[in-house]
Formats: structure tokens, C-alpha cells, sequence
């Protein structure tokens, strides 16, 4: 079947599938097997990054709804969640409606307040156990994410590395409920008093294997289960706006809003906008296969540039070149950046590991046409291969090659494991390069996440070579940090290359990495 040759049905879908508000067909192709893609007409495309999150910028547009790499923040089933009324239900038994406790922080005071559930699911996945010294314990999923003094934190370093931002460590303080304040919810507070005075420090994050999981989305954008301050997906909720659910449709149901360039020219001109940095690649890269048929982005590019907002543009496909006119006169106008990710050069191992992905060559010269356009570039030399992509005569040659393109900046990244991605490579592994199957059984022993050993070595090495070839300016390295010049290695991974941010005022740039990374 063709594009132009599909129709909606009587009932305004394909065959299960509700009828989506704005729906104008719905399209399956060979080329896209196991994806659907509906077209829509939106009514809003620029989003808000919901408070408190780590994103280093306030507002996204996602021409494309639906990822297959999201991002999910779940726990076990039996985890006791606090309802607004003081009671507790299971998270399982947790139903779209129902009214819980969440947090806001309102004048640098965080208090609890009664918030309602979104959306629903469930995913079986990697999973974890806290356990806390007052004897709390929780199973989540490993890339959950607690409030701690500090802040948002993964559970796990694994979790945070895939997705961007810090992780706990025995001995941080995490967020009782009963430490803030609950005007106007009586029953609450008294439930939680009973915990007052409770230590809530953490003790261990300890693999707990795979296990049946479940998340919701509130309207506070968090809750509170076993006496902690849990934070939960927003992003899975978009779908249900749509009248598709928060699970599985999200990973197979791909929204194409079609008018989306129009609608956001019309945002952009309200005079409540106030020109944030706009960046777009948060949920899936906008420069999808898909792109290529539907056009969306030279449109929301026009848009952005004329109306004075600052951009960013994160993607590993070269059919970001179509669009370089666009993107120069855009940076004519306001402040511009853009990532591309390049993992390695070798045509034949590139062909082996990465098929059917731009070359090496390719993306060079992507790289370079930005470059010679005037535009900042930054590369995330991700993932690295241990053992065949890791040589220090290897990684020269790739910087030495990124610099020469005249890329502003660059991160390199070793490879994760996760969950899928493992089978799958370790699969590749077996075929292709056998005698290295016992180094990344050691490796990658401990999870997803390569040995801190390795990492320290590479770090050490990269951060020679990032100079020689004058990509440290800003470049950040196996989730460290680059300080002052110095080489000294901050603990809050920072994987922005210099050049895939625009250079906005300080205040809307925080130092926090985003989960579309996973786009590498």
C-alpha cells in the first residue's frame, strides 16, 4: 500500500484504533512496518517543559507525536501510593481520575497538594530496589527518578546515563512527605505525621531483576508512594490528549501533526510569548524517515526564526541538509544550535553496526556544510565501541576529522547496554566479532553501564585529544565534566557538546543533560 492510496474507515481510524480528534487519515506502509502513522491537524504544537525538569530549556515542538525510545519513570504494582483523602492504594489498582498527592514549589517552598491521574500503564522492565535507613523499601524501574535535598534524582547511575541528569548514592538525603507542608489536606497531614522524624536516608540501590511495573501522569507531574516524593512521565500523556492510550500505542502510533508549522507561526505571534529557547528532537528526532514525505520542519523553522526564538535541533540523520537554508537565515535572526551524532569512521564496520543510518562520510559533511554556513555544530561521538571503535589512533582520527569539518564542540560517549539493545549487539557481537564476547560479558557485568574503570581510562584519554583538536571548548565527556579548563570532572553528567545549544542567556541554559540523547 502507497500513501495517497489509504483512507480513514467509516469509524474515522484503521480497523482498533479509536477515532483521534483532527484526524485526517491513517497510513501503513512496508517501508515503516509495525508503525502507524495518523494525520492529524493540531490545534497546539509549542509545548511547555513541565516544572522542575532537568532540560536545559523551557519549551519543545514535536512535529511528531510517539517514540519508541521514550523515556519511563515506573514502580511495582503493590507500592502503596497516598490518596488525597489519607488513604493509600496500590499503584496497580490506580485508575484514570482518581485523586492523589503531589507536590508544586511555589516561591522556593515545595508543599503537598491534591493532584488527579492523567493516564495509566504498565511495561515490564529492568528493575531496582531502594532501600532506605528508616527501613522504607521500594521497587521502581532502574531509571526512575526520587526527590532527594538535592533535587530530581535517578535511582541508578544507568537510568541517568540513558536518559540525562544525576543519580543517588548511599547516603543521600531523599524528601520525606512528612517534612512539607499540606494546607487543606487534614487527612493527609495526619497519616504522615506518624512518620515524622523518620530517616530518610539512602541506604542501597540494589538490581532486583525484571518485573511487571506501572506509571501514571498527574496533574502536578509527581506523587507520593511509601512516604516519598516520586517523579513521573509526562510525555506518555501527550498520546491520551489524542485519544490514544499512554502504553503501547506510544511506541507504535505515530502522530504526524500536519499543520504544524502553521499553528505554531500563530502561537509564536501571541503576545504572551516571550521568546525562550525552543528545541526540538525531545521526544523523537524531527528529522525521521518520515520527514522526508511529510516537509514539517523547513515551516516551524520559518516560524521560529521570524518571530525571534532561539532554537536547537538534535538529530542523527542527514536530511537536516535539506533544510540548511532554512536553518542560516534562522540564524540570521536568533541564536542557533544544532547536535549530530557520529559514532565512528570505518565504512565496513559502520555498514556491520549501523545499517541503513547516513555514513560517516555523510555526516561529516553535514557537519561541514553547517560549519561553512556559519552555524554552530556540535558532535556527539556516541556510542563507543570497546575494542573496536576505542583506540586512541581511532578516536584522533574521528576528532581529528570532526574538528576539521569545523564542528564547535564534542562529547564522546561509550556504549550502553540496555535492556533489547543488549540481546541485539551481543547478538551482532557473536557473529561478527566472537573473540570480544567475554570482554563485554566483563564490561558491561554490572548492567547497563561500561565499568567505571574503562570510563575513567577513556575519559582520561578523550580529554588529551579533545584538546589537541580544540573541541573541549564547552565538550563534556563519559558523563563528566570539563571544569574551567582545569580537567577536573564534576559528577553531574553533562553530555552537550559545544554547539547543540544556542548561546541564550545563562538563566534559561541550565547544566543538565536531556533524555533525547537516546537518539544516539
Amino acid at each position: 500500500m502507497r500513501w495517497a492510496g489509504q483512507q480513514l474507515d467509516d469509524d474515522g481510524a484503521l480497523p482498533g484504533m479509536p477515532a483521534l480528534k483532527g484526524l485526517v487519515r491513517s497510513v501503513q506502509t512496508p517501508e515503516f512496518a509495525g508503525i502507524t502513522f495518523h494525520e492529524v491537524r493540531a490545534r497546539s504544537v509549542l509545548n511547555r517543559v513541565p516544572g522542575g525538569s532537568p532540560m536545559p530549556f523551557a519549551w519543545t515542538v514535536n512535529p511528531y507525536r510517539g517514540c519508541s525510545h521514550a523515556c519511563t519513570y515506573c514502580v511495582a504494582g503493590g507500592t502503596p501510593v497516598l490518596r488525597a483523602d489519607g488513604g493509600t492504594v496500590p499503584m496497580a489498582d490506580l485508575r484514570v481520575g482518581d485523586a492523589i498527592v503531589g507536590t508544586v514549589e511555589e516561591g522556593g517552598v515545595r508543599r503537598l497538594v491534591r493532584t488527579h491521574v492523567l493516564a495509566h500503564w504498565s511495561s515490564r522492565r529492568s528493575v531496582v530496589r531502594v532501600r532506605v535507613v528508616d527501613g522504607t523499601s521500594v521497587l521502581v524501574g532502574a531509571d526512575h527518578r526520587l526527590l532527594a535535598r538535592t533535587g530530581w534524582r535517578h535511582v541508578s547511575r544507568s537510568g541517568a546515563d540513558g536518559h540525562g541528569g544525576t543519580w543517588l548514592v548511599p547516603g543521600d538525603a531523599l524528601v520525606g512527605a512528612e517534612t512539607l507542608p499540606a494546607p487543606g489536606l487534614a487527612g493527609v497531614r495526619d497519616v504522615l505525621d506518624e512518620s515524622r522524624g523518620a530517616d530518610r536516608t539512602l541506604v542501597a540501590v540494589e538490581p532486583a531483576g525484571e518485573g511487571t511495573v506501572y506509571d501514571v501522569t498527574t496533574t502536578a507531574g509527581d506523587y507520593v508512594a511509601v512516604g516519598l516524593v516520586h517523579h513521573n512521565c509526562f510525555a506518555r500523556n501527550t498520546h491520551t490528549y489524542l485519544d490514544l492510550d499512554a502504553g503501547e500505542d506510544f511506541d507504535r502510533q505515530v502522530v504526524v501533526k500536519l499543520n504544524a508549522p502553521e499553528v505554531l507561526a500563530r502561537e509564536l505571534r501571541s503576545s504572551r510569548w516571550t521568546r525562550e529557547h525552543v528545541a526540538m528532537g525531545t521526544n523523537t528526532d524531527p528529522y525521521q524517515r518520515a520527514e522526508g514525505r511529510y516537509r514539517l520542519m523547513p515551516g516551524i523553522i520559518r516560524a521560529l526564526g521570524r518571530s525571534g526564538t532561539p532554537l536547537s535541533i538534535l538529530t542523527k540523520g542527514t536530511l537536516l541538509a535539506r533544510d540548511l537554508p532554512e536553518i542560516t537565515a534562522a540564524g540570521r535572526d536568533v541564536p542557533v544550535g544544532v547536535g549530530v551524532s557520529l559514532a565512528l569512521l570505518d565504512p565496513d564496520l559502520h555498514r556491520s553496526v549501523e545499517p541503513g543510518t547516513p555514513t560517516p562520510r555523510a555526516r561529516l559533511d553535514l557537519v561541514r556544510r553547517l560549519a561553512d554556513a556559519g552555524l554552530p555544530v556540535g558532535v556527539f561521538v556516541a556510542p563507543v565501541l570497546p575494542g573496536l571503535t576505542d583506540a586512541d589512533a581511532a578516536l584522533d582520527a574521528l576528532l581529528g576529522e570532526i574538528a576539521a569539518a569545523g564542528a564547535s564542540g564534542a562529547s564522546v560517549l561509550a556504549l550502553h547496554l540496555r535492556p533489547g539493545t543488549r540481546e541485539w549487539f551481543h547478538g551482532w557481537l557473536a557473529r561478527e566479532h566472537p573473540h570480544l564476547l567475554e570482554r563485554y560479558a566483563e564490561l558491561y557485568r554490572h548492567g547497563a553501564y561500561v565499568q567505571r574503570a574503562y570510563r575513567d581510562d577513556l575519559a582520561a584519554r578523550v580529554r588529551v585529544l579533545l584538546r589537541r583538536h580544540g573541541l573541549d571548548g564547552g565538550g563534556h565527556h563519559m558523563g563528566g565534566r570539563l571544569d574551567g579548563g582545569r580537567g577536573a570532572q564534576s559528577d553531574n553528567p553533562e553530555p552537550w557538546p559545544d554547539g547543540a545549544l544556542p548561546r541564550v542567556p545563562a538563566a534559561l541554559v541550565e547544566s543538565a543533560p536531556p533524555e533525547q540523547l537516546s537518539l544516539l
